[in-house]
């Protein structure tokens, strides 16, 4: 099964001077835990919810002014639409990471491939896999 055929398509993305504040709005009214971040057409980092909450919040900073480029995870992980889900199960486990960016074959942000749509879509043994292996690091 290829990533395309199960991942949330349409996955809006953010400039890195958004604000932060506008961030966490969109990510409530969209019901989302994570933006990606491009510039010039280009996946350059991903903010998630816990972004926001420990690079802004807790930090002590002033949220009101910090953009997504200072609380984002430049190191992002991501995938390929036509790449195998396996393929990206696997990646998700040794990252240990619950969200990936989908790209196209033009390296353009297409979707976004989550837990929840893995463990719709695949075998128990697999999402228990997963699970298993993205929360490893908390125990």
């Amino acid at each position: 099964m290829k990533v395309k055929e199960i991942m949330h398509s349409g996955t809006a993305c953010v400039a890195p001077d958004t604000f932060v504040v506008t961030l966490a709005k969109k990510m409530l009214n969209d019901d989302i835990g994570a933006l990606p971040v491009h510039e010039n057409g280009r996946l350059i980092g991903i903010v998630t919810d816990r972004d926001i909450a420990l690079r802004a919040i807790a930090s002590g900073k002033n949220a009101s002014v910090l953009t997504a480029k200072e609380v984002m995870t430049s190191d992002v992980s991501c995938c390929h639409d036509t790449d195998e889900v396996n393929d990206a199960v696997r990646l998700m486990e040794s990252k240990h990471i619950r969200r990936l960016p989908v790209l196209d074959k033009s390296d353009k942000v297409v979707g976004m491939l989550s837990l929840g749509d893995i463990s719709t879509a695949m075998p128990r043994e697999v999402t228990g896999e997963l699970m298993q292996a993205v929360s490893a690091h908390h125990a």
